[in-house]
C-alpha cells in the first residue's frame, strides 16, 4: 500500500490546524500510544510507519511496523488478539498517535499472556519494580 500523508507544516499549521501530518522521526516511525476502548486504560505503545498507519486507517485494525522484525505486523494476527480501532487522535505535533482499540482478546494484549503490557509499576519507596492488579 502506498502511503502518503500531507509533509510536516510550519509550528502553528502543525499545531492547530485540521490537517493530518504525522511528523515520522528519522527512522520513519511515529510512537502509537495503545488503550482500552471502553476503560482508557493503556494497552501497549508501539511504533509505525507509513505504511502502518494508512493500513490501519485502510482495514481499521491496529497494524504497527517491528522494529526487531523490521516489518509490518497486523496486531492479533497470529494469537487472535486482533484490535478493531474505534478512534485515533493525534497529540499536539503530531509526532505521536493515540489509539482507542477494542481487542478481540481483551486478556491476551501483552506477548507475555497479559491484560496490558503495563503489569508492573515503579515502586517510590523500595525504588524497584512490582507487579499490579490495576
Amino acid at each position: 500500500m502506498a502511503a502518503t500523508f500531507a509533509d510536516p507544516a510550519e509550528a502553528r499549521e502543525q499545531e492547530e490546524g485540521l490537517v493530518f501530518r504525522p511528523r515520522f522521526d528519522a527512522h520513519g516511525l511515529v510512537t502509537a500510544v495503545v488503550t482500552d476502548h471502553e476503560t482508557g486504560r493503556p494497552l501497549m505503545v508501539a511504533h509505525m510507519n507509513a505504511e502502518a498507519l494508512a493500513t490501519t486507517i485502510e482495514t481499521g485494525f491496529a497494524h504497527y511496523w517491528s522494529r526487531s522484525r523490521q516489518t509490518l505486523w497486523k496486531k492479533g494476527e497470529t494469537s487472535g488478539a486482533l484490535q478493531s480501532v474505534r478512534g485515533i487522535r493525534v497529540d499536539c505535533d503530531q509526532d505521536a498517535i493515540w489509539l482507542s482499540v477494542t481487542s478481540a482478546k481483551p486478556e491476551d494484549t501483552c506477548h507475555t499472556s497479559r491484560i496490558t503490557c503495563f503489569y508492573r509499576k515503579f515502586d517510590f519507596e523500595s525504588r524497584t519494580l512490582v507487579h499490579s492488579s490495576s
